[in-house]
């Protein structure tokens, strides 16, 4: 059997969408099996199963969280030395970028990271140097693992077999030698998730403070169902909080739309959206470079422009 293992990531049992996603790219691979671990692991098996897996291993020990990364990583180093996988995909967040990492040096195999799309064959596709240049890579050396960036793919209800299949590991001296002492709630807005969205609106700059961001961004964010960005110069100035700047040193996205309002369009702000679908740019500088991306712009006021298309959404809705 060709299969290949996913990582599933969750909180407390609520999967996150990136997860399904790469299922279904799995699909494309060979047979998948989801991976999960840590508490609310059991109520995922319904769900994944739903959703194109096979098989799905699970490790409900609590110990699999109580420590920083490395656990999850000997886990899959387990699954693969016993199953003999043809892939191991890994959702692209920091802490799955860094099991990849570890796999990969745990089980001699190559990685790539930040995967937009897998051929049957193994050959990932990455968008490199800030979305500048497109790559083909391929894994020629043991296991390929393969991290994927979010909204690479749709999810795919299949109605696989989903068979539960606990799994048990005694974890190394090292894998326990860091803890997790503390963790803080983010406060959730009821919005979807930024690097999980498939809509984006997002200020920079040109949003012209804090209040912008309550009165003109956040209204057409809501009338579309979308999450909330902010370019790096508006979260530096205070306006909207750190965890939702998008960019080279903020979050990537890859929504299937994207809306810059005020943004200019520097290479570390276009380093984080520019994979989405489809960019909508307003902006009063006809000059700036973030038309360059853009699939339709608009040279004008956003205080005037984004209002009324928040006025025109509500009213078609």
């Amino acid at each position: 059997m060709n299969e290949v293992l996913v990582l599933v990531e969750h909180t407390r049992g609520d999967i996150k969408k990136v997860s399904l996603e790469l299922l279904a790219m799995a699909a494309h691979l060979g047979t998948p099996s989801a991976v999960v671990v840590g508490e609310g692991a059991d109520s995922t098996v319904s769900s994944l199963g739903e959703h194109g897996a096979a098989t799905v291993y699970v490790c409900a020990d609590a110990n699999m969280t109580k420590h920083v990364v490395a656990p999850v990583a000997e886990l899959l180093a387990q699954l693969v030395s016993e199953k003999s996988p043809v892939a191991v995909l890994i959702p692209s967040s920091i802490d799955g970028k860094e099991i990849a990492g570890r796999l990969a040096i745990a089980t001699n195999s190559g990685v790539i990271t930040d995967a937009v799309a897998v051929a049957a064959d193994g050959t990932a596709t990455q968008n490199v140097f800030g979305g500048a240049t497109i790559v083909h890579s391929k894994v020629t050396s043991g296991t390929p693992i393969i991290t994927v960036r979010p909204n690479s793919i749709a999810p795919v209800v299949s109605n696989a077999a989903g068979t539960r299949v606990d799994v048990d590991i005694t974890l190394s001296a090292v894998a326990k030698s860091t803890s997790v002492v503390s963790s803080v709630a983010v406060q959730k807005s009821g919005r979807p998730d930024l690097s999980e969205a498939s809509i984006v609106v997002s200020g920079g700059r040109g949003v012209g403070g804090e209040e912008g961001f309550g009165t003109v961004i956040e209204p057409l964010a809501d009338a579309l169902g979308a999450a909330v960005g902010a370019s790096r110069a508006a979260t530096d100035a205070g306006w909207y909080p750190h965890q939702f700047q998008v960019g080279q040193t903020g979050k990537t996205v890859s929504p299937q739309l994207y809306v810059a309002n005020g943004i200019s369009g520097a290479i570390q702000h276009r380093a984080g959206m520019q994979t989405s679908k489809t960019v909508v740019v307003v902006n009063k500088d006809p000059e700036a470079p973030i038309f360059d991306l853009a699939d339709f712009g608009v040279v004008g006021d956003l205080h005037s422009v984004v209002p009324a298309l928040t006025t025109a959404i509500n009213n078609r809705k």
